[in-house]
């Protein structure tokens, strides 16, 4: 396939394919059981390989949790379920998930996070509660993810600062220091490059080391998009999606990550120390959809339907 070469736009440049490629390569994506269900054959619509997160939302039994770690295992993905300290009772219950993932879904990586529910059900409050608890080392826990959020968290600081989040991030990099796991940071969604490359270079003037795994939302309607941006508090980047409202001529239109991932592979180019890692998707739209966006702009192809 020819690659396109750099060229000049109002906006900056928009990167040669082999750019788009890299920055694509060995992205992430996020189900929840009730989407998984969806699909039929995992593999037949993302490469064998690839780390798929489960968001466990509150009231989301263990159970369900569990059999759709286990199909994405059996399909030759890497599991990476969502631990969230609120709706988790005690250290009890955490090794009780944990034993369960291992035992049925040979599961050796997590997301921890604080969670959805505002107030906490049991005696944990955030990740690095679970963290402290020792419980993912001893398991043997092989990649301990953590959140990240390039444009704040009012639940974290109500007043509209970084303070606490990157008070935490600093807890999270020293942990990485004395833990044996492989550490990163999987954000929340933003969908303009400039701010995510601004907060990207801060964690690193900052000291924070930990590599970045970029949240980009998948092509989906763009009320769709709206919808879920005002419910997980993102916040200036929005106006990216208010702008393109107030256009008729693309309301209707489905939104893709086009501008946002073109932007963000051709910093990564010009600045290879850049902190991202890799991206990680939110399927807002549909897995299948965003699976074969991914496909058709450079990610790797899923195993052939008759492969072996």
């Amino acid at each position: 396939m020819a690659l396109l070469n750099f060229r000049k736009k109002t906006a900056g440049f928009v990167p040669a394919r082999a750019d788009i490629e890299a920055f694509l390569k060995g992205y992430s994506i996020e189900v929840m059981p009730r989407t998984a269900e969806k699909v039929e054959d995992f593999r037949a619509i993302l490469p064998e390989g690839t780390r798929v997160y489960i968001a466990h939302i509150d009231g989301t039994p263990i159970e369900d949790m569990v059999a759709t770690a286990k199909r994405l295992n059996d399909a030759g993905m890497n599991v990476m379920p969502h631990f969230p300290s609120r709706i988790i009772k005690d250290a009890a219950m955490l090794g009780d998930w944990i034993a369960r993932y291992q035992g049925e879904a040979d599961v050796r990586q997590g997301l921890i996070l604080a969670g959805n529910p505002a107030q906490q059900l049991g005696e944990f409050n955030s990740s690095m509660q679970l963290l402290e608890t020792g419980l993912f080392d001893k398991a043997g826990f092989e990649r301990l993810h953590v959140a990240g959020h390039p444009e704040g968290n009012r639940d974290i600081d109500p007043d509209g600062s970084d303070r606490a989040v990157m008070e935490a991030l600093r807890w999270k990099q020293a942990f990485n220091e004395r833990s044996d796991a492989k550490m990163a940071i999987a954000t929340q969604f933003a969908f303009e490059a400039k701010p995510i490359i601004k907060w990207v270079d801060r964690l690193q003037a900052e000291g924070i080391a930990l590599p970045v795994h970029i949240g980009i939302a998948g092509p989906a309607k763009l009320q769709t998009l709206i919808k879920f941006a005002i419910a997980c508090g993102v916040g200036p980047s929005l106006k990216v999606l208010q702008k393109r409202a107030m256009d008729v001529t693309k309301l209707l239109l489905p939104y893709e990550p086009t501008d946002v991932i073109a932007e963000l592979a051709a910093h990564k180019t010009a600045n290879p120390g850049f902190g991202i890692e890799q991206v990680h998707f939110f399927p807002l739209g549909g897995i299948k959809t965003n699976a074969t966006w991914a496909i058709d702009h450079g990610g790797e192809s899923a195993r052939p339907a008759n492969a072996a």
